[in-house]
């Protein structure tokens, strides 16, 4: 260590001296070692708790305002405080602001001196802004004359486990537990690689009861406050428990008898096929600790909890049997074939997005519900990162051997969250990548985000109808990756949307006349058409924001894909406003005929209830029933009026999209026309009009 230590000082000595106190950030939520802390239940109230280097104290008066026992020690901002021994002592972001390689080793045995069960150790990772500054020694001197070493996962694993003679367990970036209390480190270990799907949801299902005894069920309800406990017991260890297992085994006994009469009796009342989703769950989940044990290096079996051993010889008879089912399983994530079969178990499963023979992607709280063989590819690929929950979502490579980490801006408060993160694991070879996404590198929008959750997740309803909406309005590509967020949100405004919170709304501007409505035409082609529009010279303009959103729907939906279909058509009359309809007593409709949009009468009231909004139009030198036909077949839209093959159609959108067609027949009077409405693609058979 020293000779390291001289070379890193040797050529690199300078005047400058580094200024450690500016480090101390202020904080407005809990640092990352904090946070993983509570992740895993440490900070239940149930240990103390010491922060060696705690700057400002932001993280120590959070702490203490939830009741957590905590001090800390600080040498610029609390050095007269006494260092104490704890449960929990947190190293958080000290190590990679001391310059003296020495100091660095001396700060974190000390550190580690003072903890009874468990010490967080937590830096800044090494990632694409980390050469920014002045090199000095193994690190950085910034323009603030502070100091930073970046470390790699694998360069911080490796210092800790030389000069702390201790296992270093990776919990998430730049953060590693080093366990003192063996115990507490297997318990914690077990806990993360179990499954929370069939166990825990088992146990928060009540199974319909068989039809007992009157006295039975008597019993079961009387006694119920001492059952279900048991029975949550009994499911949680996938086995029956024994007597130190059990809460309340005095009073289980005085009603029943001894705990096993209590088991039978319950067993009774409860579905056996629970107990036996909960015995396999609990299998799987020894399966994937044992794996991952073997992936790092065994733990002496005699070293394990009684529980544990307990486990292993109800569900394997021996840990040589147990560790041999492991090793075969363990094998499997090298199988291709086999990680495919089990990606598309969990996606069958609704686990998951599955781009066949490609890959599986789904949010980290899923990881726990996937097969056994995809829980042990994911531990292993992320032993050097931690927990995997630290991200939103993983991307499991199905023949590359790869596993990749993607954190988000607000995963789950934003529709389309923004990528912030992104880790990729070459798990065989060990091999660690962070990016950065932010001001060099644009994040990545990320589209459909329902495809990544399950149903039962929080928030899975609203996000995916808005995902359905997004795909409904069919403005863009979304294969790959999807448009860039810029050019996302560009054309959602040309098109007049935005997105509202979870909702994809009409935007609320008034455009020029000259801004595009479709790809053919311009808001002004649409008002400023008709006859008695150009020979009034009247503005003719819409007031409501609504009425340009309407009448930008009716392009994109109905006249361009005309357009892409038959060639040029003439517009003979589009929109109209109330001054303009005054000008066409007795020809038009203005409540029914959907030509005034969403624009409003002098009461405040829209004039036709119907919104949306219509036009008419005929293609030159076309059978006009052919292009109706046509129209009825392919898009949808509102209400279709048609006049004669050689006359212009009425067509209209709206919220009801209703695809009514009405005939509008020449009647005995002259000039009169008689609406006759036609059933669901009534148009195909009929041939009578000219």
């Amino acid at each position: 260590i020293l000779d390291k230590n001289e070379e890193y000082r040797k050529g690199n000595e300078s005047e400058t001296e580094v200024q450690r106190h500016r480090t101390a950030m202020v904080r407005y939520g809990f640092s990352a070692p904090i946070q993983s802390l509570m992740r895993f239940g440490f900070l239940d109230g149930n240990y103390s708790f010491f922060d060696y280097g705690c700057g400002r104290g932001d993280d120590l008066r959070g702490l203490i305002e939830n009741d957590i026992r905590a001090s800390g020690w600080d040498p610029h901002y609390d050095k007269d405080k006494p260092k104490i021994e704890s449960d929990l002592v947190n190293l958080g972001f000290v190590l990679n602001v001391i310059e003296d390689y020495q100091e660095r080793v001396e700060a974190m045995q000390a550190a580690y001196s003072l903890s009874r069960g468990l010490l967080v150790i937590s830096v800044m990772l090494e990632n694409s802004n980390a050469n920014t500054g002045k090199i000095y020694r193994d690190g950085v001197l910034t323009s603030r004359d502070t100091f930073q070493k970046y470390f790699t996962p694998q360069e911080l694993k490796e210092f800790v486990q030389n000069n702390l003679n201790e296992e270093a367990i990776a919990v998430s970036p730049g953060v590693f537990f080093v366990f003192k209390d063996k115990v507490l480190q297997q318990r914690y270990l077990l806990n993360r690689s179990r499954s929370g799907s069939s166990l825990n949801r088992a146990g928060l299902k009540l199974a319909p009861r068989r039809t007992p005894k009157e006295r039975d069920e008597a019993k079961f309800v009387e006694y119920e406050d001492l059952l279900e406990p048991l029975w949550l017991e009994w499911l949680a260890l996938g086995r029956e428990p024994i007597v130190g297992e059990v809460q309340n085994l005095n009073a289980l006994k005085n009603a029943f008898g001894s705990l096993a009469r209590a088991l039978r009796f319950l067993r009774n009342q409860k579905d056996d096929s629970l107990l036996q989703v909960s015995q396999e769950a609990k299998r799987d989940d020894l399966l994937v600790f044992l794996a991952l044990e073997l992936f790092k290096q065994s733990t002496a079996f005699c070293e394990m909890s009684a529980t544990f051993q307990r486990d292993i010889k109800i569900f394997f008879g021996s840990i040589t049997e147990a560790r041999k089912e492991a090793h075969d399983l363990l094998f499997q994530i090298s199988n291709d074939e086999e990680i495919n079969k089990s990606c598309e178990i969990a996606a069958s499963e609704g686990l998951g997005f599955l781009r066949s023979d490609q890959s599986l992607q789904l949010h980290t709280s899923l990881v726990e519900r996937l097969p056994p063989l995809l829980r042990i590819y994911v531990g292993c690929a992320t032993m050097l990162y931690g927990d995997v929950t630290s991200a939103d979502l993983v991307k499991i490579h199905i023949k590359s051997g790869k596993f990749s980490l993607m954190r988000y801006d607000d995963f789950f408060g934003r529709a389309i969250p923004k990528l912030l993160e992104r880790v990729k694991i070459d798990f065989r070879r060990q091999k660690f990548d962070l990016f950065e996404y932010g001001d060099e590198f644009e994040p990545q929008n990320l589209y459909h985000k329902s495809k990544y959750m399950n149903e039962e997740m929080e928030g899975f309803g609203v996000q995916n109808i808005f995902d359905e909406k997004l795909i409904d309005i069919r403005l863009f590509d979304f294969r790959d990756y999807g448009p860039g967020p810029k050019d996302f949100e560009s054309v959602l405004l040309k098109n007049r949307w935005q997105v509202e919170g979870f909702k994809l709304v009409r935007t609320k501007t008034i455009p020029d006349l000259g801004d595009a409505c479709g790809v053919n035409y311009s808001f002004g082609d649409l008002i400023e058409c008709g006859e008695t529009q150009e020979s009034s010279g009247i503005a003719n303009l819409p007031k409501q924001p609504d009425s340009f959103s309407a009448l930008s729907e009716l392009a994109e939906s109905i006249l361009d894909p005309i357009i892409d279909y038959f060639g040029p058509i003439k517009l003979t009359f589009g929109f109209c406003s109330s001054e303009l309809a005054k000008m066409i007593p007795g020809r038009i409709a203005p409540k029914l005929d959907q030509h005034a949009a969403h624009e409003l009468n002098s009461k405040g009231k829209v004039i036709c209830p119907r919104l949306g909004a219509a036009v008419d139009f005929i293609v030159e030198d076309e059978d006009m029933l052919e292009v109706a036909q046509w129209i009825e077949v392919n898009l949808r839209f509102d209400r279709l009026y048609f006049y004669g093959k050689k006359r212009p159609i009425h067509i209209s959108t709206g919220p009801e999209m209703l695809k009514q067609v009405t005939l509008m027949i020449p009647g005995k009077e002259a000039n009169r026309l008689i609406p006759k409405t036609l059933k669901t693609e009534g148009l195909k058979e009929f041939n009578y009009l000219s």
